[in-house]
């Protein structure tokens, strides 16, 4: 369904970004690696789907070739430019929450919790919008816990892929090449009690995630 609230100007720059990610993932060479057998026995309990900003490209392909059967929504923020990557996951039939830590964020913790009430999935880029790049913002240990959803870790690697002058430096695969991406493993967010246990939990997430 439309968002009446994209401007036309963002709904055909969300066009033009999934006609490219469709043509370039057709292309590319997906390989799993999957230790804990997930894709074999999906759940039945929605998941908190957790990837660095810049590895966003790959994941929709991966999601449509591995994953077709779950539903969700991604974290989008409520900036211009995440009205155009609002409209580009719609068009390749992901849905999605406005909001960020820093704009609307009560509102998109609602939200997402709302999404994980019905028994769909949620994908954040606990690094985005803004960075700083591989820093997991709290918001996502947050979410977890207050929603009591386990959180799915998806590293992308790639072979081969041009890299944008932005803040996250982000990844677009180059046709044809291969992509890595490992699934899991699936991680129960622990309650804390005060500051020191939640910046354990929230460590713990941002190693397993790792970086370049």
């Amino acid at each position: 369904m439309k968002n009446p609230n994209i401007t036309p100007k963002a709904r055909l720059l969300g066009f033009a970004i999934a006609t490219v990610v469709r043509s370039v993932g057709m292309t590319l060479r997906i390989r799993v690696e999957d230790p804990d057998g997930l894709l074999d026995s999906l759940p039945e309990h929605p998941m908190i789907w957790v990837f660095w900003h810049n590895r966003i490209f790959s994941i929709p392909v991966f999601y449509k070739r591995h994953m077709p059967s779950r539903q969700g929504a991604v974290l989008t923020s409520a900036s211009r430019d995440g009205a155009v990557l609002s409209e580009a996951m719609r068009q390749l039939g992901v849905g999605s929450v406005r909001g960020s830590s820093s704009r609307r964020g009560g509102a998109a913790m609602l939200g997402l919790a709302e999404w994980l009430k019905g028994g769909h999935d949620i994908a954040i880029t606990p690094d985005g919008p803004r960075g700083p790049c591989y820093k997991l913002q709290p918001g996502v240990i947050k979410l977890a816990q207050l929603t009591h959803t386990p959180v799915l870790p998806l590293i992308a690697t790639y072979a081969k892929a041009k890299r944008l002058r932005t803040w996250d430096k982000f990844f677009i695969p180059l046709p044809f090449s291969r992509v890595d991406v490992k699934v899991g493993p699936l991680v129960t967010i622990a309650h804390t009690d005060g500051d020191a246990e939640f910046e354990q939990e929230r460590r713990r997430l941002e190693d397993l995630l790792g970086r370049d």
